[in-house]
Formats: structure tokens, sequence, C-alpha cells
């Protein structure tokens, strides 16, 4: 299976004032490159059941330790056990619950106001999950095939224009900066306003609508969860994938809903998050060769 390339060409323009120099402004232009063999994997057999369960159990893996500590008496009693109790013992006619001492009052039994969980949580429980090296890999594949699908990409909720080829590859970075061509390392471009240039990029490309889709979906989250460090719920947007980290990821890092993974750390949940695949995937042509 082959695929085509595209190269980007930015036109750097800076115009001079009485004041001093105003801010670069970016026209890129996105042409066809170099045809290129794809990796196997980009016609596997899509088995979106296998990608299921590996997202699942990526997940399960990384689920913390949750649960009250276990009962040590007087001296660090669990939740719902702080309370001097006794028993009135039988023959009084009440029923059998611990009964704060002097008073009435019910306390520590699961049935009673303020006692402790009948069957809580545990912290020595397992979440994790078993997956088997061939599954990971045969998930892999079929989430880069349906990433390579429009149809896929587009029934996801991703947004772009038509006419894009898909799988998207980047080969080669041109900046144009007063009449003289300078050629860069896609991965390692500048870093002076990268990001800007990451997004003059993407709109040369035609998939900054998913970018803009995904700065206004982020919404604060409903119930607890604002609490507990994860306030802002985020769409998920492109995906970058790059042989090594660099300027292109210090230069995507920044915007909503990007994520910025190597081709070594490729799974399936960074291809399908939650299990729904087709997510809108950029590779770079090193990326590529270091999938093979």
């Amino acid at each position: 299976m082959k695929a085509k390339t595209y190269n980007l060409v930015n036109s750097v323009i800076q115009e001079e004032m009485d004041a001093g120099l105003l801010a670069e402004t970016y026209s890129v232009e996105a042409n066809d490159g170099k045809s290129i063999n794809l990796p196997a994997a980009f016609s596997s057999e899509v088995r979106e059941d296998i990608v299921r369960s590996a997202v699942h159990a990526s997940r399960a893996n990384r689920r913390q330790s949750y649960g009250h500590r276990e009962h040590d008496g007087k001296k660090s009693p669990q939740p719902g056990m702080k309370h001097s109790v006794e028993w009135w013992g039988k023959g009084r006619g009440v029923s059998r619950i611990m009964r704060k001492t002097g008073q009435r009052t019910g306390a520590q039994n699961p049935h009673t106001r303020g006692g402790r969980r009948a069957h809580g949580p545990k912290v020595d429980k397992d979440w994790s999950q078993k997956l088997n090296s061939k599954e990971r890999r045969i998930a892999r594949d079929s989430a880069i095939a349906a990433s390579s699908n429009p149809d896929t990409v587009h029934s996801r909720g991703h947004r772009f224009e038509e006419g894009i080829r898909f799988p998207i590859v980047i080969d080669e970075y041109v900046e144009s900066r007063d009449g003289s061509d300078e050629k860069y390392d896609f991965e390692a471009i500048p870093l002076q306003y990268s990001t800007r240039k990451f997004v003059a990029m993407m709109e040369s490309l035609g998939v900054s609508d998913d970018l803009n889709r995904s700065r206004s979906g982020r919404t604060i989250r409903a119930g607890k969860g604002t609490m507990r460090g994860r306030k802002y719920r985020t769409p998920k947007s492109i995906l970058l994938v790059v042989a090594q980290k660099g300027g292109l990821d210090k230069a995507a890092r920044n915007l909503p809903g990007v994520d910025v993974v190597t081709s070594k750390d490729l799974c399936a949940e960074d291809l399908a998050p939650g299990g729904d695949l087709g997510r809108l995937t950029i590779w770079t042509k090193s990326a590529i060769e270091a999938l093979e």
C-alpha cells in the first residue's frame, strides 16, 4: 500500500513600521510530495472488539487503589467506626444493634446513621487486566487502519475539508523568508512562534476546523471531578505521530485536544480514545519509517 506525502512551504512575512517590526505572519502552502510505501498495519483488518478490549485494559491498568484503610481498633479506626459503642445484650426486647455508650442511638452498624459501609471498596483490590501481546499488536494495527479511512474519521466527529488524502503524511518543511528558502526537518522546526506555525500548517492541510471544534468544546466537567484535578473536559482532536519528540512536540502540545506520541509508544488508546475508532491522525515520514 502506497501513500503520497505532503510538502509544506511556509512563507514568512514581517512588515516594518516606524515604531519597529510587526509580528510575523505565516502563509503555508501544502504541495504534493513523494509516494512512500506504508507498513502492513495500514491495510490490516479492523477488529473493533479487540480495540475496545485493549483500550479497556489500558485504562484499567492505570486505575489507582481506592478504598478505606484497614480497621486497627481505637488507635486507627476506619470510617464509620469512630464511636465508643456497646451492645446491651439479649432479653431487652430491642434489636441487637451496637449503640453509643450511655445512649440509645445506634452506631457503627451498616444500617445506622453515620455507620460504616457494609462492603466498601478495598485498597488491595487489583483492577489490572491481562492482554496478550498479539492482541495488543492487532488492536494497534486495527486502530491504524481505521484512522486512514476518511469515512470512519468523519463518523467519529472530526472535521476536515473535502479532498484530503488519508493517511495524512508530512515529509518536508521549508521556510521562505526574504526571498531565501531554508529547509528543516519537520520534527525539528524552529521553536520561535512554533505554535502559530503549527496552526498555519493545519490550516493549509484543511484540518483547522477540528482544532476550533476542540477549543470551543472545552467545558467544565459535571460532578465532583471538578475538585479532583480534572476540572475541564476537552474533546480529542488531532493525534500527531512522530519518530522522536522535539520542536514539533513543543509546538503542538499547547493546543487543546492535540496529543503527540512517538511511533514506539503508539497504542490503541492513542488512536481510539474511549474505544471509538477513527481519530484524526497526522504522521511524519520519519514516524512511518520508524513504525516499520
